[in-house]
């Protein structure tokens, strides 16, 4: 029994000693995980469509030139930015349960109009509104999951949604391939917009169970599903891993000054600018572009074989998350540095033009563990800002933004389009990102061991103090009892 509980603990974190902490995590677990994985599946589904789609047909039928698909992921990005903080400052004003949804809802209706467009200009329109929608979801979901979960529950769970995304972008091309050998043709549609049909169907009915199930936040929550005493107990058992918690609330001139008057925001900011963007291998599809223009691979098996990157992906971030949580410490710069070199194996291989193609493939499948770090990276800044609620709030949307705004450049700049199959320079590029992605770890680790050592000392200070106090008091209670 023993041992199973180990193997329990390892799997899914610590297991809460009163049975109605269990009962607690068991419904959260259910409820929240349930409805965040399912919209960030939807999220990445329809995000990654178009990449799929531009190797499925959409390139020739829209007559696609140059670096115009480089140019449609750029714009998604700039909206993507565009609706980063406001979305997530929008969670401390309306619920969750209903912000969540109605963005779902647009970015749903909008894949649906994709399916339509009859020119690359009119999907630059529409990607630029999906990325404002779509920007509520990733630091959305952080924010959430760091309001209900300890931080020896925290890195399993963000794993567990960030691989649903990843499951969003495998599924993305599974179907997509599915599609053009059923439906290519289909009512005089070609597949690669039967595509975005079916992913605003699946959309839709995922936003109506976020409206009807989602519990909010615990200072917030009336789900009914949530008894009176587990409600008190949502709030009360992070109460222990903070020493203030700041419930939801309108930003203040205070908040400004709090957050750029700590190292924080600075670092954890610049940690997922840069690390961020080793992920450049799975967002800009390289490894589809390269089988599509070094020829003699099927429709089918070019939205096929990149899978292989994904699933890859998927089981990186799990086994990462799972361990960082299972660890003592709870650390999570491993994570990083495993991320790091496995890229810049990745791209060795791939520089080395006169490599076999199998090593190609080796190569690509390995830059899988590029997500890696996703999930570790938030949950760590989730631990960092656990005793900052709307501090914790900007943080987390702050480092998703700046990733972005190199983001929408980024690709344009070392992996366009017309670089295919090669990417020399963006090879040279990710290596380079490699290595500030470990100096980046350095510098936050050696941060937040700094501000532990001062608080350690401060409370050191304050409780030597405190028993000074005591004895002079009883010093003096002394000496007035022997006059």
């Amino acid at each position: 029994m023993h041992a199973l509980q180990k193997v329990r603990r390892f799997v899914w974190g610590e297991i809460p000693e009163s049975k109605t902490e269990r009962r607690l995590l068991l419904k959260i677990d259910w409820f929240i995980l349930s409805y965040c994985c399912l919209m960030y599946f939807t999220n990445y589904l329809d995000r990654s469509n178009v990449n799929n789609a531009y190797v499925s047909g959409m390139k020739e039928e829209l007559n696609m030139y140059g670096n115009q698909f480089n140019k449609i992921n750029t714009i998604f990005t700039c909206g993507y930015i565009v609706g980063m903080i406001p979305n997530n400052l929008m969670l401390q004003v309306v619920s969750p349960r209903i912000w969540f949804p109605t963005m779902q809802i647009i970015w749903g209706v909008l894949t649906f109009c994709t399916s339509a467009v009859t020119n690359v200009q009119q999907v630059y329109a529409i990607r630029f509104l999906q990325g404002v929608a779509e920007s509520s979801t990733f630091v959305g979901t952080h924010y959430i999951l760091g309001s209900w979960y300890k931080p020896g529950e925290l890195g399993k769970r963000s794993g567990i949604f960030t691989s649903s995304g990843l499951a969003g972008t495998l599924f993305s091309g599974l179907l997509q391939a599915a599609v053009y050998q059923n439906l290519n043709g289909t009512s005089g549609r070609s597949g690669w917009r039967w595509l975005f049909i079916i992913d605003g169907v699946i959309t839709l009915p995922i936003a109506l169970y976020g409206f009807l199930m989602f519990p909010d936040v615990p200072s917030t929550t009336r789900a009914a599903y949530l008894s009176e005493e587990e409600r008190l107990l949502a709030s009360d058992r992070l109460k222990f891993e903070r020493t203030k918690l700041f419930t939801h609330g309108t930003p203040t001139l205070d908040l400004v000054r709090r957050i750029l008057g700590k190292w924080r925001w600075y670092a954890c900011s610049l940690l997922f600018a840069i690390s961020g963007e080793v992920e450049s291998f799975g967002s800009n599809n390289l490894m589809g572009q390269w089988l599509k223009a070094v020829g003699g691979y099927t429709v089918e098996q070019i939205d096929y074989y990149p899978s292989g990157m994904t699933a890859f992906a998927i089981v990186s971030t799990l086994v990462c998350a799972t361990w960082t949580d299972s660890t003592r410490s709870r650390a999570r710069w491993p994570v990083l540095v495993y991320m790091s070199i496995s890229c810049i194996i990745a791209s060795i291989c791939i520089l080395v033009w006169s490599s076999p193609t199998g090593l190609k493939f080796f190569a690509y499948y390995l830059a899988g563990a590029s997500y890696a770090g996703q999930a570790t990276t938030f949950a760590w800044a989730n631990q960092i800002c656990a005793d900052d609620d709307q501090e914790r709030v900007v943080v987390l949307a702050s480092m998703n933004m700046w990733n972005n705004v190199i983001n929408a450049w980024w690709p344009l700049v070392f992996y366009p389009a017309t670089d295919a199959p090669r990417f020399t320079k963006g090879m040279w590029a990710m290596i380079g990102t490699c290595i500030a992605t470990l100096m980046a770890t350095w510098l936050v680790w050696y941060l937040q061991r700094r501000e532990k050592r001062r608080k350690l000392a401060t409370e050191e200070a304050h409780d030597t103090k405190s028993i000074r106090s005591q004895l002079s008091e009883k010093k003096h209670s002394r000496e007035s009892l022997a006059l």
